[in-house]
C-alpha cells in the first residue's frame, strides 16, 4: 500500500498530518517546486493546494508525475 503526501500552504495542509499524510509545507512557487522534487519514495497520492497545483502545472507531464495520483483541493 502506498502513502499520501500533501503539499502546499501550511494552513491548508497541516491537518492532513493527523490522517497520516506526509506533509510538505510550501508557501511560494519556488518552495513548492523544491518540495515536489523532494517527495519521498513510496508516495502514490499527492494532495495539492490550488496554489501548489498552479506552480507545478508545467511539471505534470514529467514521468514522475505520471506515476502519481494527483488531487487538487477545492479553492
Amino acid at each position: 500500500m502506498g502513502h499520501v503526501a500533501a503539499l502546499g500552504e501550511r494552513a491548508r495542509v497541516i491537518g492532513l498530518a493527523l490522517a497520516g499524510a506526509v506533509v510538505l509545507l510550501a508557501d511560494d512557487p519556488d518552495a513548492v517546486r523544491r518540495a515536489w522534487q523532494s517527495l519521498p519514495d513510496g508516495i502514490d497520492l499527492v494532495i495539492l493546494t490550488p496554489a501548489a497545483a498552479e506552480a507545478l502545472e508545467p511539471d505534470f507531464a514529467a514521468p514522475r508525475a505520471r506515476r502519481l495520483l494527483i488531487a487538487v483541493m477545492p479553492p
